[in-house]
């Protein structure tokens, strides 16, 4: 996944390439048509993605922990009653 350092090296690169020619915002304009084009492939920033990795790691141990306790109370309710 490309970040925003990357991307300003890369249109960087370009406008330093294209120095001498008398299209001076090359390096704006190549920017943001990546910065387009990057957002039409609907990614998210790498924070945002680690924060929903979180989320689901917590989601997980919630339910590992119910799926325990359900098979704990299943057990108790098929063991047979002292009472008869």
């Amino acid at each position: 996944m490309m970040n925003a350092g990357k991307i300003d090296d890369f249109a960087r690169s370009i406008g330093k390439m294209i120095e001498a020619s008398p299209a001076k915002d090359v390096e704006k304009n190549v920017k943001a048509m990546l910065q387009s084009g990057l957002t039409r492939l609907d990614m998210v920033p790498r924070n945002e993605f680690d924060v929903q990795v979180q989320l689901l790691a917590r989601a997980r141990e919630k339910l590992e922990a119910l799926e325990v306790r359900v098979a704990q109370l299943e057990a108790r309710l098929a063991e047979p009653s002292g009472s008869g």
